[in-house]
């Protein structure tokens, strides 16, 4: 006789897989004022700073590996997997800061982070995963006019070229996230999540670091406060925030978690008005309302629809559509 699993088990793991999205998020929302900073300390190209930021968490996540004595992952998929995510870390992050440097983080942000959701939810949509509801959509229309109104207006001076190349590398990285939330949602066996995630970020930063090399340079003067920067910036945002947010894929809908992810623009912007001296004006508290909103609904939502029974077959096991 076959013993069902206990329910307070089932339901705690999909609440712990949506919290580690959620500290995924917040922590990711301290990567932009900790990669300006550096930037600012050390001179460097924000390719640069991308190629560092991949290479120090992966290098400190293989660390702890090492550390704790636990093996690298085995067999063909699991490296198949880590290669493909280290790939699309590594477009990620260089064409969201090609659109910065031709448009402004404002237009790249708005345009990256928010057309992923869409995009994921339309994967899910094609593919069968999930069923595309009139709530969804309109969580998913919520959650982008709030960042729009957050992000606030594009300034002036960018020319129309500038502006489409932008545009394009801004959407290519969205690709890339959401292809990478898409795929994460089906776990590989045997495939430890800080292991895949330190594997892959050095897959990324050998992609990264050789194209950062021949354009800007990568070189810069070490001092406690560069180091302690880039420390910072391997560890919270980026070895522990991708490690969270790759679990909580395990039992979270990739769309949810896209539209989790939006809670790094939104904490970005709360850390640069109160530390980095700017103003979020009614708008953007407006926006960063939306964004809440449109988070909080969307979780209970999923939540939701994980306590609804399924439908059991009938007694033989067979329904009366396969009996006929």
């Amino acid at each position: 006789m076959l013993v069902s699993e206990h329910p307070v088990a089932t339901a705690r793991r999909p609440a712990t897989g949506l919290w580690s999205l959620v500290l995924a998020g917040v922590l990711w929302g301290t990567g932009g004022p900790t990669g300006s900073l550096l930037a600012h300390e050390t001179g460097l190209s924000p390719l640069a700073v991308a190629a560092y930021r991949l290479g120090a968490g992966g290098a400190l996540l293989l660390v702890s590996l090492g550390l704790t004595r636990r093996p690298l992952p085995r067999g063909r998929h699991a490296w198949v997997r880590m290669i493909v995510n280290g790939l699309l870390a590594a477009v990620f992050q260089a064409c969201f800061f090609g659109a910065v440097s031709l448009t402004n983080v404002s237009l790249a942000t708005l345009l990256t982070i928010g057309a992923s959701p869409a995009l994921v939810l339309s994967a899910e949509w094609i593919t069968g995963r999930r069923r595309v509801s009139p709530r969804m959509l309109a969580t998913v229309a919520l959650a982008i006019g709030g960042l729009a109104l957050l992000v606030g207006t594009p300034s002036g001076g960018l020319t129309a070229a500038s502006v489409l190349a932008g545009a394009g590398l801004a959407l290519l990285s969205a690709a890339g996230f959401a292809t990478m939330t898409f795929i994460g949602t089906r776990p590989v066996t045997g495939l430890d999540d800080l292991a895949a995630t330190g594997v892959s970020f050095a897959i990324g930063t050998a992609v990264l670091a050789p194209a950062a090399t021949m354009t800007a340079g990568m070189a810069f003067v070490p001092t406690p406060a560069s180091v302690g920067l880039l420390l910072l910036l391997g560890t919270a945002p980026t070895a522990v925030a991708y490690a969270l947010y790759f679990r909580g894929l395990h039992t979270t809908p990739a769309s949810t978690a896209a539209l989790i992810a939006l809670l790094e623009p939104l904490v970005a912007t709360l850390l640069a008005t109160l530390f980095l001296g700017d103003r979020l004006g009614p708008t953007g508290l407006i926006g960063a309302g939306l964004i809440t909103t449109a988070i909080v609904l969307n979780s209970r939502g999923a939540r939701i629809s994980r306590r609804l029974p399924r439908r059991r077959p009938a007694a033989g096991g067979r329904t009366r559509r396969s009996a006929r």
